[in-house]
């Protein structure tokens, strides 16, 4: 067999939990184990657009893991997590921090291109063979090497303090949890990820596929 699937991951479960759900759905359905893998992992707490593959289709993960995609995020100012999303330990800095949507736009076109970022220490990134998380939640530091990742645009989609929605195109390996750190200090408020959506892998839309329905 040979598959390409588009799943809308919900919230609360892994893409490797997602994988496992389509592989077991697949196994039973061809009376035999049947090879699924991913193009590019989603954070638990993200939604959105996952391309799986099936069978002979995970020949082609290369050329599918390396697209450009597009996020909808929505980042809180005035406060950090220590994972960078709603799972870590939440610091409020600010109840209400006085930015402006001027300061925000000015200190956003800081962010596009080519830029340098710090992947956080809670992701799915190998470290001399381990993932990152892994090592980041048994306590062992995690020293993340810079990459270098692309930036198309950002888009404010609504901004009311102290929450930033935003839009964002993106090159592969781009983490918005780090770039909505990153713009929380550029802001000099902090800030963390609350919710991220992927709408958008390459030309593939979320909105126009014929989408996969997950199993429980």
């Amino acid at each position: 067999m040979e598959e390409i699937i588009f799943v809308d991951k919900p919230a609360g479960i892994s893409s490797f939990g997602a994988v496992a759900r389509v592989r077991r759905l697949l196994s039973e359905r061809e009376g035999h184990r049947v090879k699924v893998g991913h193009t590019g992992t989603l954070d638990p707490f993200a939604t959105g657009l996952l391309i799986l593959l099936a069978g002979k289709a995970t020949k082609k993960a290369p050329e599918l893991t390396k697209l450009d995609k597009v996020y909808e995020a929505t980042i809180r100012l005035g406060a950090k997590s220590s994972t960078g999303d709603p799972e870590g330990e939440i610091e409020i800095l600010n109840e209400n921090p006085d930015i402006s949507r001027a300061q925000i736009e000015e200190t956003l076109q800081n962010f596009i291109g080519e830029i340098e970022q710090t992947p956080p220490a809670f992701s799915a990134i190998k470290i001399n063979g381990q993932r990152a998380y892994k090592l980041a939640r048994a306590g062992k530091e995690v020293e993340m090497p810079k990459r270098k990742v692309q930036i198309f645009s950002i888009d404010i989609i609504e901004y009311e303090a102290p929450f930033l929605k935003i839009r964002t195109h993106v090159g592969s390996g781009t983490y918005i949890r780090t770039l909505a750190e990153d713009m929380g200090d550029a802001l000099g408020c902090g800030a963390y990820t609350t919710e991220l959506r992927r709408t958008k892998i390459a030309d593939y839309d979320i909105s126009k596929l014929p989408l996969f329905k997950l199993p429980e």
